[in-house]
């Protein structure tokens, strides 16, 4: 992770920055990973089996394996996302008034920063973070980026009025998705950072769901059945012209493809 701090970087406080795949099988998610979306893998810094994750613009993600007490309470393998903010404690004690949770507790990574894992008040999980040092921007509509950011969750008007008050976000506009209610558009400081929508009946918690960015989706479709990874929606076009495609990868992950217009 340390490979993309830059002295002169100017990433703001609310932005994603950093992203996290708790899973069964580290090194085979990092094979999966790598010939699906391109990026390359290595082990990360402090062992422990941790693989890093990295596109042509740099690190971006690290795999963990998913510790055996949380598998024994029937969590399945996920993605989770770090946002930057100006202070943690702060922030965590702010998440716990407006109704969320503190699931960690600032605490202090050496070399790194300060870090805290807080639940929204349906339940979706994140990773707030304050680093040592900046970090520079990436384009995400590179290959192999993060690209997009997805709530799925009970009530999106009211998970964006926590994250408006927690990070700053602003809604960006709304889509029409028929039965499926409406789709929430959410920003930050100008750039577009995701989308909010309904939590389906069938869909047992509200989670976030994070878009990699890819140049030919049917080709990397493909790429992922053939190493297992079952195709939950899509191939489907969206406002705008780009198109999508939402995935499990072969231990369990939640995740999704996205093509540029």
């Amino acid at each position: 992770m340390m490979d993309v701090l830059q002295k002169d970087a100017a990433v703001g406080p609310g932005h994603f920055v950093w992203y996290e795949l708790f899973t069964t099988d580290p090194e085979a998610a990092g094979g999966f990973y790598g010939h699906v979306v391109g990026w390359s893998v290595e082990p990360a810094p402090g062992g422990h089996g941790r693989s890093l994750f990295a596109s042509g613009q740099g690190p971006l993600a690290v795999s963990t394996t998913l510790p055996e007490p949380v598998r024994q309470m029937g969590v399945p393998p996920y993605w989770t996302s770090h946002v930057l903010v100006a202070d943690v404690d702060a922030t965590a004690s702010l998440a716990r008034e407006l109704g969320g949770r503190v699931y960690v507790a600032p605490v202090d990574v050496p070399g790194m920063g300060r870090f805290a894992v807080v639940a929204d008040p349906f339940g979706a999980v994140l990773s707030l973070c304050a680093l040592v040092t900046l970090m520079r921007p990436r384009d995400r509509s590179g290959p192999g980026e993060i690209c997009w950011h997805e709530l799925i969750t009970e009530d999106p008007r009211a998970a964006l009025d926590f994250y408006g008050r927690l990070f700053g976000w602003q809604p960006s506009g709304e889509l029409d998705m028929g039965p499926a209610g409406r789709y929430v558009l959410f920003g930050h400081d100008g750039q577009d950072l995701g989308g909010m929508f309904p939590r389906p009946q069938d869909m047992p918690y509200s989670a976030w769901n994070y878009y990699l960015q890819v140049a030919d989706l049917d080709a990397a479709l493909a790429r992922a059945r053939s190493k297992g990874a079952a195709v939950i929606s899509g191939p489907m076009a969206i406002p705008g012209g780009a198109r999508v495609a939402v995935l499990k990868d072969p231990q369990g992950a939640g995740f999704g493809l996205h093509q540029n217009p």
